[in-house]
């Protein structure tokens, strides 16, 4: 079977996927960057360094340059003033005009070695020295093509600019420029410096004209400022990674304790209440391994004190509730026997048969509430999971309902969906979750319809309850499943509520991995939104319905297009947690 050939990229998909890489690349840098403390000490410290080296050295190399020229431009300004009287000696030996004859214009030295002229050169190419320090140029600006040379340094070596200005100033003045020297018979350039001056031949029978220049070869010196600059840029670049490494050696003596008290952090904020951290010497980070050390002592013991707390009272709420139900049974069966003979007795004592049998139905309900909340504190609370229909459960918990909502003169608006909305879960709880919310909407619905609405996607179902009620206060969303809380607690509770429903719903949700949420407003009324996950244990991302009901999120992007008007205050009002 033929290999199938790979597809090629285009060029579009070649940038983009050089673009992906680059962007995950810049991440990684930035999360590298900002989770590391030595890093960026360290890179901090390079880059200081580079720059604080960067200007040492250009001030150094610049010092050094200047030194070195000076010292050389002074040497050769005082050479060339030797040579300058020595030419005059030589052109005021003889008269002006045999001087003039004394060689045709371009000739050499060697063959015009008996001229003045020629002597002269002859004198300075022998105080130069073997190792020709510096070049000599003759020349006469009335002939431009006569010139004398020391050496085979070529008179092209003369910058213009400096041949004008040597024509402008006068006699002995001297006029240095730094150029490129060239010689003949050699192809490649070298620095130089070139000093000119007029010729004073006033008295010696010759016209002026005369200029001299010497041309100093840098080229050794050139090679010396290389070397120095080569050592520079390498000391520079040892000196940097020297202060990076000792940057990064005294940062990580100080980042390694500070490192070792976050790991220990985390995992004492895990629970591990044992963990303490080595404390070495005596300094600021031993003092800070002692005093997290205390701390995590003095946290594990109040942790411990606590825990033997909450344990004694799980305890003595379990055995209070286990306690109560025998002499309860007794009254239970003493109040039933009065309730159904209540019609034999005098109209107050019939009342109170009625009352004490209400109240024991409430008794009852505390009790039963007391223990599961006894359940859920030790932990033994267990989901019975099995395939359900949410529907199904709804209709069970607005069945249950129905009778109190009459009472109150409220009428159910179901908006259920066509299909099944399967989720697992143990229907016990969440029927008890959906009556619980159910009873509280009825409650503090004002006789108003309550919207019961379900809604399920590919990862979950959701159930909600909305009332248009008196609402809750900003920042009651999450009281109201404190246990016992009431908003108004001088309101009495009409439907004979224990103040544990809302905190037991919502440890019914959480022992599913769901949410349990509220949302209120003043005069807009409340919704509570059960959100589960439809495979048991998975993880809940999101809900399919929103915790806000639609035509309340849409009335305020209406009202925030429109000016404001300011309204009436709304009543006070408050939501018990039933």
């Amino acid at each position: 079977m033929p290999t199938p050939r790979k597809r090629r990229r285009t060029p579009l998909q070649m940038v983009r996927g050089i673009r992906r890489r680059a962007r995950r690349a810049v991440g990684g840098a930035r999360r590298g960057w900002r989770r590391s403390l030595q890093l960026r000490v360290v890179t901090s410290t390079m880059v200081i360094s580079i720059v604080v080296v960067v200007v040492l050295g250009v001030f150094l190399m610049q010092a050094i340059i200047t030194t070195t020229l000076g010292d050389r431009e002074r040497a050769a300004k005082s050479e060339a003033q030797a040579d300058r009287k020595a030419v005059l000696g030589y052109l005021n030996q003889q008269d002006g005009d045999a001087a003039k004859q004394s060689a045709e214009p371009g000739q050499t030295l060697q063959r015009e070695g008996d001229s003045p002229l020629g002597q002269a050169v002859a004198a300075l190419a022998g105080r130069a020295g073997p190792a020709l320090r510096y070049s000599v140029i003759i020349r006469n600006e009335h002939q431009p093509g006569e010139f004398y040379a020391t050496t085979n340094i070529d008179p092209v070596s003369i910058p213009v600019r400096l041949h004008h200005d040597v024509l402008r100033k006068s006699a002995d003045e001297e006029t240095t420029r730094y150029t490129s020297l060239r010689y003949k018979g050699r192809r490649d350039s070298v620095p130089g410096m070139v000093i000119g001056t007029r010729l004073d031949t006033y008295g010696t029978g010759l016209d002026d004209g005369y200029e001299i220049y010497h041309l100093i070869s840098l080229e050794e010196e050139e090679k010396t400022l290389t070397s120095v600059r080569r050592m520079l840029i390498l000391v520079g670049a040892a000196l940097v990674l020297l202060l990076a490494a000792i940057s990064s050696l005294v940062t990580r003596q100080v980042v390694t304790p500070v490192r070792l008290a976050r790991q220990a952090a985390e995992r004492l904020a895990a629970g591990h209440l044992d963990e303490r951290l080595k404390v070495r010497g005596e300094d600021d980070l031993a003092r800070l391994a002692a005093s997290f050390n205390e701390m995590a002592a003095n946290l594990a013991l109040k942790i411990h004190q606590l825990e033997e707390l909450s344990h004694v009272q799980r305890q003595f709420v379990s055995d209070v509730s286990h306690e109560l139900r025998t002499p309860l049974t007794t009254v239970r069966m003493a109040a039933d026997l009065l309730y159904d003979a209540r019609e034999e007795f005098e109209p107050m004592v019939a009342r109170s048969a009625e009352l004490m049998q209400n109240q024991l139905n409430r008794f009852e309900a505390m009790l039963a509430d007391l223990l599961e909340i006894s359940r859920y504190d030790a932990g033994a609370a267990e989901l019975d999971v099995e395939p359900v229909d949410v529907r199904d459960v709804v209709l069970r918990a607005v069945g249950d309902s129905e009778a109190l909502a009459e009472r109150h003169s409220t009428r159910f608006d179901l908006r259920l969906p066509g299909e099944p909305c399967i989720a697992e879960m143990d229907s016990r709880r969440v029927e008890r979750i959906l009556r619980n919310l159910l009873f509280n909407a009825i409650e503090h619905g004002e006789g108003r319809d309550i919207v019961v609405l379900v809604g399920a996607d590919r990862d979950a179902v959701a159930v909600a309850v909305r009332d248009h009620g008196v609402g809750l206060k900003p920042g009651e969303e999450n009281m109201v499943f404190d246990r016992f809380w009431r908003a108004d607690p001088s309101r009495a509770r009409t439907i004979g509520g224990t103040g544990l429903g809302l905190a037991i719903s919502r440890e019914d949700a959480i022992l599913h991995g769901g949410w349990l949420q509220a949302w209120g407003a003043h005069g807009e009324g409340s919704q509570f939104r059960l959100s589960l996950p439809r495979v048991a244990g998975a993880t809940l991302r999101g809900s399919p319905l929103p915790l806000v009901p639609p035509e309340v999120e849409m009335r305020r992007t209406w009202r925030g297009h429109m000016t404001p008007v300011l309204a009436p205050a709304a009543a006070d009002g408050g939501r018990d947690a039933d």
